[in-house]
Order: structure tokens, then sequence, then C-alpha cells
């Protein structure tokens, strides 16, 4: 099945077809009850067509991640908990340390959000001295979301986790990749 949303400006442009085939089921409408009827079949007709025939080639594809080309070369994606101080990670992979804002509904509630925003910052500084040839950023406050965000644009082979069991599951249950204990 196709979908006519996939990009804002594809549904733009769905959005100007269902207006002019109302358009025109209307004014075919006023001309006679009948041809209406007969305009808006053959309009629907149409559309469910268009939709369940075949999609536009590579649409349905799933998104490529982008793994390393060179022989023996590891990408890797380190999910740390605000407050780690040192991770150990293969000599030569390149390494993107992904820290969680960490926050609990009471501290959303009293605004201390901003103190762990704060801690996943120095956590994740900290981490990019102490491994040669990485990055660190931080990401959303859930440990899974911010490893899937990362995965989308930095395509690892493997994730590590530093972290509590919780933490450790929850990305296991949503990443496609190996998941592994620092």
């Amino acid at each position: 099945m196709r979908n006519p949303l996939r990009s804002e400006g594809e549904a733009y442009r769905f959005l100007w077809i269902v207006v002019l085939g109302a358009a025109v089921i209307v004014a075919a409408s006023l001309a006679n009850t009948w041809a209406g009827v007969a305009v808006a079949v053959l309009a629907f007709a149409g559309l469910g067509r268009w939709l369940w025939g075949d999609p536009v080639p590579g649409a349905a594809d799933p998104p490529r991640q982008v793994v390393s080309e060179t022989p023996g070369h590891r990408r890797i994606l380190v999910v740390a908990q605000p407050g780690t101080e040192s991770v150990a990670v293969p000599d030569g992979a390149e390494v993107l340390v992904v820290v969680p804002a960490l926050s609990s509904r009471i501290e959303a509630l009293t605004g201390a959000v901003d103190d762990r925003r704060h801690d996943a910052e120095a956590t994740a500084a900290v981490l990019e001295a102490r491994i040669p040839g990485s990055r660190a950023e931080v990401g959303a406050d859930d440990p899974a979301l911010a490893a899937e965000d990362a995965l989308r644009v930095f395509g690892a082979d493997e994730v590590i986790v530093a972290g509590d069991d919780g933490m450790l599951e929850a990305i296991r249950a949503r990443v496609a990749l190996p998941v592994s204990r620092a």
C-alpha cells in the first residue's frame, strides 16, 4: 500500500488532490445528482487503485543504516547513565557516547530537570575526553529512545550500555543490534 503522507511535500500534494476532487464532485452534483454520484464513485475508485497499487520503488525499503565499510573497523554506540566516569571500548573503534538526561516525574514537576541535564552534559564531556576519538551528546530522558535516536544518525555495529539492568533490558527490547553491558 502506498503512503501518501510520507513527506510534507507529498502530504501537501495529496491535500490539493483531495480538494480538487471534492470540487469536481460538488460541481457534478450541482449539474445532476447522479452525475455527482458517478464522479464520486470514479474518484474514490481511482484513489483506491492508486493507494493499493504498487508503491513507489524503494519507498518500502527500510532506512539503511550506514555501517563502516573498512574491514575490522567497528562503530559502537555507548549509552551511559549520568555519573559514569569511564567505559571500556575496543581500541580503534569509532564511538558515539549518548548520555540520557534521566529524570523522574517528581523532578519534572519541581523543575530539577535542568540539574539532570547539567549532570548528563558533564558526564558526556568526561566520557568524550576519556575515550579517544569519540564524540558524546546528551540524549532523550528515556535511555531506549536515546539509543534509537542515536542509531538513526550514527549506524553503529553494536551497543554498549553503562547502566543498570533496567536500562540494559529496555534498550535490548527496542534495538535490533547486539547489546552488551560495559
